[in-house]
């Protein structure tokens, strides 16, 4: 596995990501309910152990009650991989799912892609400074997700931050909610992941 700094915190190159432990599958209800359904504490415990066996030392998942306490249990079972935490959405602010990351062990927080997408087409980025102060502040490497280019364009103008979250894809707008709505139609364009990779 080859490895790369994140000022102090050494990374794996291949990260483990969250999503299917969360049920978000962005393909549909029904893959969503597979996927909670599949992904029980001991299968996502048994994951994270198998990752750090292949030399995955890093897992990027949502600051929530469930993945805070299902690696909760898996550090105190003996296990080390390193949390890069996700703020959520639903939580009612920003520096609550910053605080949340921060107390239960985390070693880097991004500002969610869809509340991204949604400051910075409600003109309210001032928010995402202040919130990736208060990530700093915490201790933590700080980042920003997003799934449009203007986003990280504007981000790396304005912002501190050691590393960026881009998605390939804009399936569904964040225009009007930064959360996604289940059940609604998602769609994955080409135009939308050269546009990513081009920036990238």
């Amino acid at each position: 596995m080859q490895y790369t700094q994140f000022g102090q915190l050494k990374v794996s190159r291949l990260i483990l990501g969250g999503n299917p432990f969360s049920g978000f599958s962005h393909r549909g209800i029904q893959t969503d309910r597979e996927m909670m359904r599949y992904y029980t504490s001991g299968r996502i415990k048994e994951t994270l152990a198998e990752a750090e066996r292949s030399g995955i030392n890093t897992f990027v998942g949502r600051a929530d009650n469930h993945i805070i306490r299902v690696l909760l249990e898996y550090w105190n079972e003996g296990g080390n991989i390193q949390w890069f935490a996700q703020t959520c959405p639903e939580h009612r602010s920003l520096e609550y799912s910053i605080r949340k990351a921060a107390d239960h062990g985390a070693k880097a927080c991004h500002i969610h892609g869809g509340t991204m997408d949604y400051l910075y087409a409600q003109d309210k980025l001032d928010e995402a400074v202040k919130a990736t102060g208060l990530i700093r502040d915490a201790g933590l490497a700080a980042s920003v997700a997003g799934h449009r280019p203007e986003v990280f364009r504007w981000a790396e103008t304005n912002l501190n931050v050691d590393y960026f979250m881009c998605s390939y894809y804009d399936p569904s707008p964040r225009d009007q909610r930064s959360e996604g709505l289940t059940g609604i139609q998602q769609v994955f364009r080409e135009e939308d992941r050269s546009a990513m990779v081009d920036l990238i």
